[in-house]
């Protein structure tokens, strides 16, 4: 193998690491829909997954986003558009005894909506004044980050 080839096997190898993050809670897709037809490959299609929030037992999230299918979309090169929505609910009883130790900003959910550089996100913040969770969804990405989210509030007493 020259040098040549070994420096981009380790760009290539550093570049996919530093897009690899662990997910703080997996996701249940409870179903999907298609929204347009593709001929060669997998329809493009909006997921519907569940999501219980690590920290807080008995909050469990439901987030609604597009995954881009054909060629692309079946070899995980595809771009998923940066819209998502989330609505949270207390599915049990929420221990408020929990909240203070929760960390404001803290994330929930983290899934890759690109090869590399762009995921999607749900961060959870403690509104204690309210007596309430807040949950956002949104995409990041490195270069151009999109603004558009969505945003849910779960009250703990």
């Amino acid at each position: 193998m020259t040098l040549h080839c070994r420096a981009l096997t380790l760009l290539l190898a550093g570049l996919a690491f530093a897009a690899w993050r662990p997910d703080p809670a997996a996701a249940e897709e409870l179903g999907s829909v298609n929204y347009q037809f593709k001929w060669i490959g997998p329809s493009d299609h909006i997921v519907v997954d569940a999501l219980e929030d690590p920290d807080v037992p008995g909050v469990t999230c439901y987030v609604a986003r597009a995954r881009i299918g054909g060629i692309k979309g079946a070899l995980g090169l595809a771009e998923d558009p940066g819209e998502a929505s989330v609505d949270c609910r207390a599915t049990a009883p929420i221990d408020a005894s929990l909240v203070p130790r929760l960390k404001n900003g803290a994330s929930v959910f983290s899934e890759r909506a690109s090869l590399l550089f762009k995921r999607t996100r749900v961060v959870r913040f403690v509104d204690a004044r309210r007596q309430a969770l807040v949950y956002v969804v949104y995409t990041d990405r490195i270069v151009n980050g999109l603004p558009q989210n969505s945003i849910t509030v779960v009250p703990w007493r």
